[in-house]
């Protein structure tokens, strides 16, 4: 007896030569190499949004030797949830492929109500890195980020609790996110002393936010670390979106999350300028956004969201030419060194 399911679903078997034609980055000196470009679940991983497209996106993903994919606790809406997607679609396609997969969750955020449900306490970390291994049903993460700096725990406090969840196995290695120089100096000084693998900072990074030029990059280089770069493409402001005017439809004009008209009117003669200089390098301005990115130094990652598998192919081609000459090197810092 057969049964009458059209729906054409495939068992997932990931491309055989995914990793031949995909740049891997050193993670500062760890023995980690991660991919040039990694997939962001921050959106279209949460309870509201199609399973089938984040399962497409996934795919693709892994089929291009994208390797990392990077989560939080918060993550969503609801918090949560796209653990918990996640984790589904890891059952469902990945876990046989656990091994080849770097896989980050941060907690940092509000999470919960009360007072244990924030910041950087011993009580949270431990309590939220226990949540998101159960919600993406995993033995351990690869990284755990504190998400943020808590000026009201000591550091050490947040140092020892992301010692000891490397020491229990929910973490093999550790990072950070939004911390500033000094704050990551401080850090890296105690997770040293307590031999934690300390490999990584997560930080805004565009050429519309170039604020880590300032120290944080340098800071970063001499302590052995790498950078994630997140949000490299200013929420959409340096893509094909807004070259010529903010249309109806936009996150500008729907005045969602971080992003408003106001911040895109000030830019849009900017990006203009730079989508030339990116016509002439034959890349699309997001294309250019990112080979602008790993083109530095202290890049180790280029991190992306992407709302289908289409756009992340699109992202992917970045790779593909991220030499400058020292004449486009010029006129992009012309237009962009007001942001450092």
């Amino acid at each position: 007896m057969h049964i009458n399911d059209k729906s054409n679903y495939k068992t997932y078997l990931p491309k055989e030569d995914r990793y031949e034609k995909t740049l891997y980055n050193r993670c500062g000196k760890s023995g980690i190499l991660l991919p040039a470009i990694s997939l962001g679940l921050w959106h279209n991983f949460g309870k509201y949004d199609q399973m089938a497209n984040a399962e497409a996106i996934l795919r693709t993903a892994f089929d291009h030797g994208i390797t990392h994919f990077d989560l939080a606790n918060n993550y969503g809406p609801p918090y949560g949830s796209a653990e918990e997607n996640f984790g589904m679609l890891f059952q469902q396609n990945f876990k046989s492929y656990r091994n080849e997969l770097f896989i980050a969750t941060k907690a940092g955020y509000d999470m919960w109500p009360g007072p244990y449900g924030n910041h950087g306490s011993r009580k949270y970390l431990i309590s939220s890195i226990e949540d998101s291994l159960q919600r993406m049903n995993l033995d351990y993460v690869d990284l755990f980020y504190h998400h943020r700096p808590d000026p009201n725990t000591p550091l050490e406090e947040t140092a020892i609790a992301l010692y000891d969840i490397v020491r229990q196995g929910k973490a093999l290695y550790v990072g950070i996110s939004r911390y500033s120089s000094d704050e990551t100096t401080a850090m890296a000084s105690l997770l040293k002393e307590l031999n934690v693998p300390f490999i990584i900072h997560q930080s805004r990074y565009s050429l519309f936010d170039r604020a880590i030029e300032n120290d944080l990059l340098s800071t970063l280089t001499e302590n052995n670390l790498g950078c994630i770069a997140f949000s490299p493409l200013a929420q959409g402001m340096l893509t094909d979106k807004y070259i010529d005017r903010i249309p109806e439809n936009s996150r500008a004009a729907k005045s969602k999350t971080y992003l408003d008209i106001t911040a895109v009117n000030e830019k849009l003669s900017t990006i203009k300028k730079l989508n030339e200089i990116a016509k002439k390098r034959g890349q699309k301005l997001h294309q250019m956004a990112i080979s602008w990115l790993l083109y530095q130094k202290a890049i180790t990652s280029v991190l992306v969201g992407v709302s289908s598998s289409n756009q992340l192919i699109e992202n992917l081609k970045a790779t593909q030419n991220i030499d400058f000459s020292s004449e486009e090197i010029q006129q992009i810092d012309e237009l962009t060194t007001m942001f450092i």
